[in-house]
């Protein structure tokens, strides 16, 4: 019989992996816990967010993150333009996640399975902005075969993680 295990009876292996998220302007409480589970069920090394101020105190963000708050690293920060900067000279590929006229797919993007990842998300609505598209050295969609171009932060972050993890840093 087939039974379904509780949490704490499956044992995971805890890993991570040289991937930090950026959010640029993402605002919504609930994307925001989302993005705090995200980020521990694959292993992130860093959680950082841009433009908006988070409140970690906000009960639907609470509720979603459930206790990753405690187990992710993040921080907020003001000036963009010198976090890419310094990323770039510690020597991380700075990715975007973007349909945009020059994207990949990110299940055809290659890198070297020693290479540091910065993932850049962008607001629920207006995507990533300018500056940080103009910093990025790749950006990368999600090919999508409905009539929908685009999907939820949280959901694209998800897939996107997860297809850059499996594909150059698990054997």
């Amino acid at each position: 019989m087939n039974r379904q295990y509780l949490h704490s009876e499956y044992p995971f292996s805890e890993k991570k992996h040289p991937i930090t998220l950026i959010c640029d302007n993402v605002i919504s409480p609930a994307n925001v816990g989302s993005l705090f589970r995200i980020c521990d069920a694959f292993g992130a090394e860093e959680l950082i967010f841009c433009g908006t101020e988070i409140d970690v105190n906000s009960p639907r963000l609470k509720k979603t993150a459930r206790s990753t708050i405690e187990n992710t690293p993040y921080k907020c920060v003001e000036n963009t333009s010198g976090l890419i900067t310094k990323f770039k000279e510690n020597g991380y590929l700075i990715c975007a996640l973007e349909i945009t006229s020059e994207s990949k797919p990110v299940n055809e993007f290659k890198i070297n399975e020693d290479q540091k990842v910065v993932l850049i998300i962008g607001n629920e609505k207006h995507g990533i902005s300018e500056n940080m598209l103009k910093s990025s050295d790749y950006c990368l969609h999600i090919p999508m075969y409905g009539k929908n171009s685009s999907m939820n932060v949280t959901t694209a972050t998800a897939v996107c993680l997860y297809t850059i993890i499996s594909t150059h840093f698990e054997s």
